[in-house]
């Protein structure tokens, strides 16, 4: 099963076929299913942590990452690493 690990940087094409780094700054599991919030590491490296967009994508049996399909899912997801996050204060 393949394991993605806070830290590790994974390049992304956006819907213009740029590619994009995005780095991995946390993990959760939901409902046995495994996300991983990330974001761009042009941002991490220029902005204070307020000013980074943070996004969630889902991790496949594979490790590769995936979109979050509904909003449901995405509320879910968010409200489970908003938990994680406090705990880590």
């Amino acid at each position: 099963m393949g394991k993605i690990d806070v830290g590790e940087v994974f390049t992304i094409s956006d819907e213009n076929d740029q590619e994009l780094e995005i780095e991995v700054l946390a993990t959760v599991k939901v409902e046995g299913t495994e996300y991983a919030a990330v974001s761009f590491v042009e941002d991490i490296q220029q902005e204070s942590d307020d000013d980074i967009d943070i996004f969630f994508l889902k991790v496949d049996k594979e490790g590769d990452l995936s979109a979050i399909e509904s909003d449901e899912e995405f509320e879910k997801v968010s409200a489970a690493f908003d938990e994680v996050m406090e705990d880590e204060d």
